[in-house]
């Protein structure tokens, strides 16, 4: 009755995590952008009584959010699910240390990879870990669960896991609105035999979490998280997460054991469960996680046999996989245009990659960004990319596989985020170990591709305000780079003079890209030129198309429309711009050597 009579908000996942973590009293939050998980920060900033921060990466989150632990006070941190990766050194050994105030720690996971390099299951990390993982189904349980899982960090003296995925993340629903919680003042408690992990103090603790592990065993059996709902028929489902929708909407009536703490399983009601049905199945996304423990048990049932084990499931998926003859075909898709990504109009990383796709004998190594996408046609000048900061220990690991033979060149190029969350480290090495590769860092001011949030190099903090400003040229001069050049990637031809020279020098050098992100709120306030085409002067020649910007169309022509047009007979087309969606960059006039484009003066045209 008193939930009934609490406000009610329409809050994505998301939001409803930053909710539920303001309401259980979180004093300390820490994480970096990425999707699907970004917004719980940004909306927690908004919170009062909440310290928060964007760290460079996902492991000095982690450990920002371990040490307010150590103060006493709940702290949280943030990220996506490639991210824990980046943070599993803090994560396995704090599960050693355990807590002082609750900890809990967000993996947003993103089947399907709808903006992630890889597909991976972090309910795995729970396991290696030992590491109780919660798992919500719907916003208004993401928010709960957040209270639970402060509840069991604590009674538990451990950090806890709690997983989402991209459609829980980014999915609209009725939470209802509490209270903050009242949680004890931080301070200062020495216990070094539990916060020091030498090894043999670590080994004591190794025998505690085997304790603890016994005692979430025990917790997991009566948690009202895990539920079993009783229904109609011999057929059963075990379920968690998003996939207890897709069940419930393709089976309404069949009874459900809905697990919300996927590890540790609580065994004695599963065999409950189990042994209440004639068939059992277990639906869940990605791996057989539920599935291979559930048959280590010693229960039959089905799981990967029948459900996909790839990509994102939905109820249709679920109810054709179990009972095929039941279903129509597939629903038809609409027929839509392809809208593939693409760089924005205006995008300054555009004149960098022009550039670039020019030296077609340049191998170039890629990194995670928004600029990740240069590796498109028609740009196509991004040769590899694996994961955040990579691009320059890949390009240096090339550089010397190659040697100094001339027989190639290598260049790294990564955002300025990117940079700083794990890219300093790889150019630190590339210097001491005497690279000859070219490393170029894009600074568009902001962390772009995951909705323009601040880092340390934009002088902003979380809430906007003033913040100390890295200065880029003096880091990379202070790590030893012999060469350090700043360019405007608007100016497209001094830049590829730029990029030709340092690409041939054989020594380590950096070139610093400084140009806004148009879509930054002052650069989109801005007064800007607008371009247009002349198409009276325009040749086909098709290099302002080449860029591969929005803005610019090619319209074709066959021979007699060209004749018919005052076009010479072998012009196949001519390119246009659309006006409403120039950003006034300028770089595809700086490649037109026709004088087709030109931009109209501020006083008209």
């Amino acid at each position: 009755m008193a939930e009934e009579l609490q406000e009610q908000l329409w809050l994505s996942g998301n939001e409803a995590i930053a909710l539920g973590a303001w309401e259980a009293g979180v004093r300390v939050a820490s994480g970096y952008p990425g999707t699907p998980s970004t917004e719980i920060m940004e909306n927690l900033a908004g919170y009062e009584g909440v310290y928060t921060e964007w760290a460079p990466n996902e492991k000095a989150g982690l450990e920002v959010a371990l040490g307010a632990s150590f103060a006493g006070a709940r702290a949280l941190a943030t990220m996506k699910h490639v991210g824990l990766n980046v943070a599993a050194d803090p994560l396995f050994t704090s599960a050693y240390t355990g807590v002082r105030g609750g900890l809990v720690i967000i993996t947003a996971d993103d089947p399907e990879m709808h903006s992630s390099q890889n597909e991976q299951d972090n309910r795995n990390y729970a396991f290696a870990a030992k590491m109780p993982m919660l798992e919500p189904s719907d916003p208004a349980e993401a928010r709960s669960m957040m209270q639970r899982a402060y509840s069991l960090s604590e009674e538990l003296d451990t950090p806890v896991l709690l997983r989402t995925t991209t459609r829980i993340a980014h999915v609209k629903g009725v939470v209802p609105k509490g209270e903050r919680q009242q949680t004890p003042e931080p301070s200062i408690e020495k216990t070094p035999a539990k916060l020091v992990m030498l090894p043999g103090l670590a080994k004591l603790r190794r025998l505690a979490m085997e304790e603890r592990m016994a005692k979430m065993r025990e917790l997991a059996e009566t948690l009202p998280e895990n539920r079993i709902e009783p229904g109609e028929g011999r057929r059963g489902f075990i379920c968690a997460g998003v996939a207890y929708n897709y069940v419930k909407e393709a089976f309404p009536k069949a009874p459900v054991l809905k697990l919300g703490m996927v590890w540790p399983l609580p065994e004695q009601k599963i065999r409950e469960f189990a042994a209440s049905v004639d068939e059992l199945m277990v639906v869940e996304e990605l791996d057989p996680f539920l599935e291979t423990h559930i048959k280590a048990m010693g229960i039959t049932c089905h799981g990967k046999d029948l459900i996909p084990s790839r990509g994102e499931l939905n109820s249709f998926l679920v109810r054709k996989a179990i009972e095929p003859d039941s279903v129509g075909e597939p629903f038809k898709p609409l027929e839509l245009p392809m809208r593939p990504p693409n760089m924005c109009a205006g995008c300054p990383h555009r004149g960098i990659f022009y550039g670039l796709s020019k030296m077609k004998d340049v191998f170039v190594s890629g990194d995670i960004g928004c600029y990740t996408l240069g590796f498109l046609p028609p740009l196509s000048a991004i040769d590899a990319c694996v994961c955040m900061g990579a691009s320059i220990t890949v390009a240096h690991g090339m550089a010397k596989a190659l040697g100094d033979s001339g027989t190639g060149k290598v260049v790294a190029v990564l955002g300025d985020s990117t940079f700083m969350h794990s890219g300093i480290t790889g150019l630190l090495n590339a210097v001491y170990n005497s690279s000859y590769a070219s490393v170029i860092i894009l600074d568009n001011r902001t962390t772009a591709m995951t909705g323009h949030q601040p880092n340390p190099a934009s002088g902003k903090g979380i809430h906007g305000d003033v913040a100390p400003q890295l200065d880029l040229e003096k880091l990379c001069q202070a790590l030893g780079v012999p060469r350090v050049v700043v360019v405007n990637p608007h100016d497209v031809e001094a830049t590829r003079e730029v990029l030709k020279e340092e690409i041939a020098s054989p020594d380590l050098s950096v070139i610093i890209s400084r140009a806004p992100c148009v879509l930054l709120p002052e650069e989109a306030r801005r007064k800007k030129p607008v371009y247009y085409t002349k198409t009276e002067n325009c040749t086909g020649c098709t290099l302002c198309v080449q860029m591969g910007c929005p803005a610019i169309s090619w319209t074709p022509l066959g021979p007699e429309e060209a004749v018919a047009r005052g076009y010479r007979e072998k012009q196949k087309g001519f390119a246009r711009i659309t006006e409403l969606q120039c950003n006034g960059c300028g770089q595809c006039a700086a490649v037109c050597k026709f004088e087709a484009i030109t931009r109209y003066e501020e006083e008209g045209a």
